[in-house]
């Protein structure tokens, strides 16, 4: 097994787990709110988490390191969304935020510009934005939390397929939506590392749109259409799951590989039965966490998002924001049948 983290700690803090994730969403909730402040110190804090769709596990998890980071300080969290990703599905959420005058929007944005002109709004209105997990351009935000380097996502996936099938052969991708920046990017870049595995030939890229039945279907077609494919990577939790339950009553079972991005509560039983080698993921819990104390510090007044601010989010440490706003949670670490057992996310 690889392992990507930077120092063994990164899918640490796992008291915030998956079941948190599952009580403690869809809805807000109000904690002693006047112990937070907005800027100045004299405003209520209440911070609104809008993922790319609701009813996703990844943003489950995400969302619940979230609202108990908000009401760690005496906040206010709500979580609100569309059920579907797609590119404009996300906007009158964002208006009606900003107009209840949110002291931030913690935003996993469906595309780069679509949000924009609402997040610009909102912005001039007095509500501070954080996007994570998928970016937006940078002039419509004030930070975004980064699960992990672009390019350390990139390189596990590309090993980790290679590995798997001997360096050589056919693989597709299996994405979210075709505007998902942070999907993008990563492809982009596993297009890049392929260069050093020659041998080995991306042959199609395909879009669930984070849907699980779109996901499932598109897999079933990549296996038709390609009928001496050896692997496929799916840098996406819903992906990466729909993929894996098709190959796993399929003659593709043990022939054909799979790996990606996915949570180890979803995945378990699909690597204990061999249907999938090994995935990777960073901690979503800690994520949100993260996007919740930076989204918290911007609000009070204690950063502003320049390059060289720093501020704590709470036991995950201190954190310094970088160069364009950005704030780096850490690197993926690899899960396979020794070690999937000891999480619980």
């Amino acid at each position: 097994m690889r392992t990507f983290s930077k120092n063994g700690t990164l899918l640490g803090a796992l008291g915030l787990t998956f079941a948190l994730a599952v009580t403690g969403c869809g809805k807000a909730e109000t904690g002693e709110s006047d112990s937070g402040s907005g800027e100045g110190g004299d405003q209520p804090l209440n911070i609104v988490f809008l993922p790319k769709n609701l009813g996703n596990p990844y943003f489950d998890a995400s969302d619940a390191g979230g609202k108990a980071a908000v009401e760690a300080l005496g906040g206010t969290f709500s979580e609100v969304g569309p059920q579907t990703a797609s590119p404009d599905a996300q906007v009158q959420y964002i208006n009606t935020a900003a107009q209840q005058k949110a002291s931030a929007i913690v935003i996993s944005a469906n595309d780069p510009k679509a949000v924009g002109s609402a997040l610009t709004q909102a912005r001039d209105g007095g509500t501070k934005i954080v996007t994570f997990d998928s970016d937006t351009e940078p002039q419509y935000r004030d930070l975004f939390i980064n699960q992990a380097s672009p390019e350390g996502i990139a390189k596990a996936q590309i090993d980790g397929i290679a590995e798997q099938i001997g360096d050589e052969g056919e693989i597709a991708i299996l994405s979210a939506s075709a505007n998902a920046t942070n999907q993008n990017a990563w492809i982009a870049l596993m297009e890049t590392e392929l260069k050093n595995h020659p041998n080995i030939k991306l042959v199609d890229t395909v879009y669930g749109n984070d849907d699980d039945q779109t996901s499932f279907d598109k897999t079933a077609a990549l296996l038709q259409t390609h009928p001496d494919l050896k692997g496929i990577i799916s840098p996406t939790t819903v992906g990466i799951a729909a993929a894996a339950r098709y190959l796993s009553t399929s003659k593709a079972k043990g022939e054909v590989a799979l790996t990606g991005l996915g949570t180890p509560n979803q995945m378990r039983s699909f690597i204990e039965d061999g249907t999938v080698t090994e995935f990777y993921l960073w901690n979503p819990t800690d994520l949100g966490t993260l996007a919740a104390y930076a989204a918290a510090a911007l609000a009070k007044g204690e950063i502003e998002g320049k390059e060289g601010d720093t501020f704590t989010a709470g036991e995950l440490g201190e954190y310094t924001v970088g160069a364009n706003g950005e704030v780096l949670l850490g690197e993926p670490t690899g899960f396979t049948k020794e070690n999937i057992g000891d999480f619980d996310f």
